[in-house]
């Protein structure tokens, strides 16, 4: 085991180098360093050094023999597992809690909180998803007979202290959300009405702080000091990655090390140090701690690069907001810059911002002419890999329960990269 840790710790400090984005490392094989395969065997990066090369390939067998040989074929990979349904109970018992949470005597306030935790506009509740069933995964010592009070829920210290790390983290996204609809003067989100646009920027943006004021006395309720440290970061991340965005140069414009570090303080963050924090309240030692970190960080970076994909082949009504949205603000994501690669061209485009008519009109041109699309894809998908390696690395389990919700959030890896909305 200690091997094991060390040469996973060897190879983060490299991936969560700036320059690991351009001179991308590949896992050294498909067998892990136990000598077992691991899950993610079809995806094959090749290394080249200061080259960026992404090569992935037959993503519908996303996982190999080796995951079901390493759960002694108790689940079998045609098995289908929906993640949603392992913890929806406890979803909704986390929607109710968190509408009573930010419950204010002040009605215009209330109504604001609560815009996007109101039934049918709450989202895809992707995040608690992912930290319930990360606490699954990384639950200790459950026998078999335990696991029906962790699906239904019910009154365990532990289990509550991590549900509640789940609510905190959808309160600081929602948040997020906010302040960045007023910032990018969105008039959408959600498939519905921004709350800017419904009810003005300065409630939006005092609705955002308020909800953040009621996460940061939730993370203190917790009383654990180095839980309360990495969510309180969380919140520096996305302040820094914000200005990142606003206040970048020429040259970090056109920079894909830069994107991807903004794009961590953005959106991995998050994920990252919240599923860091589910397994520092489970007792996890630091290794399986910073493997839940991994996961998280890789998830959350799949994530966006899909977002980033979609932006020009999704449309509205996929997307609930606008398409092009980020391009029509002058933002320049990574199919841009892949796209750079090939066209140099499109120096002069970016450095305007895209502000010149026809810039935007351009700048799609080359992007259909390159390879700007794939590559993007296939970033996300090493990512995603990269996530499931980190699940694959958990200490063995007995309990079935544990090695389904493990698979889960294999599988979530794979379903962040082949959504379409």
């Amino acid at each position: 085991m200690k091997d094991k840790y060390s040469r996973l710790n060897l190879r983060r400090k490299f991936f969560t180098s700036a320059k690991s984005i351009n001179a991308l490392n590949g896992l050294p094989d498909s067998r892990n360093p136990r000598g077992e395969s691991n899950g993610i065997s079809q995806f094959k990066i090749q290394q080249v050094f200061r080259c960026k090369e992404y090569i992935w390939i037959d993503r519908h067998k996303f996982h190999d023999v080796g995951f079901q040989a390493h759960h002694k074929g108790s689940i079998t990979d045609e098995e289908q597992v929906d993640p949603f349904s392992l913890v929806a109970d406890e979803l909704s018992i986390l929607a109710n809690r968190l509408r009573s949470m930010i419950l204010t005597e002040i009605p215009k306030l209330g109504t604001a909180a609560e815009y996007f935790f109101k039934l049918g506009v709450e989202g895809k509740r992707f995040r608690p998803m992912v930290l319930l069933l990360m606490a699954s995964s990384l639950t200790i010592g459950i026998p078999e007979v335990a696991a029906d009070c962790l699906r239904k829920g019910l009154d365990e210290e532990q289990r509550l202290r991590q549900q509640r790390i789940a609510e905190i983290t959808e309160m600081i996204h929602v948040a997020s959300l906010l302040h960045d609809d007023v910032l990018d003067d969105a008039d959408t989100r959600r498939g519905v009405g921004s709350l800017n646009f419904v009810m003005g920027n300065k409630l939006a943006v005092l609705a955002g702080d308020f909800l953040l004021s009621r996460a940061s006395v939730a993370l203190a309720s917790l009383k654990n000091t180095e839980v309360v440290e990495l969510l309180s970061k969380v919140l520096e991340h996305l302040v820094t990655g914000e200005i990142m965005q606003m206040t970048n140069t020429n040259e970090q414009r056109c920079s894909m090390e830069y994107y991807m570090q903004k794009t961590f303080y953005k959106t991995a963050s998050l994920m990252a140090n919240s599923c860091k924090a589910i397994a520092l309240i489970a007792g996890q030692p630091a290794e399986v701690c910073m493997l839940a970190y991994d996961y998280g960080r890789n998830l959350g970076l799949a994530y966006q690069l899909v977002d980033d994909v979609l932006d020009f082949t999704g449309t509205t009504a996929s997307l609930g907001k606008g398409s092009l949205s980020d391009i029509r603000q002058g933002i320049v994501t990574a199919p841009i810059l892949f796209a750079l690669e090939e066209f140099p061209q499109l120096h002069d485009v970016i450095n305007r911002k895209f502000k010149k008519p026809g810039d935007i009109d351009l700048a799609l041109e080359f992007l259909g002419k390159s390879d700007g699309i794939r590559k993007a894809k296939q970033l996300a998908a090493q990512h995603a890999g990269f996530a499931a390696f980190s699940v694959e690395s958990f200490p063995p389990s007995e309990s079935e329960y544990v090695k389904l919700c493990r698979k889960a959030l294999i599988d979530l890896s794979e379903k962040v990269i082949t959504r379409t909305k």
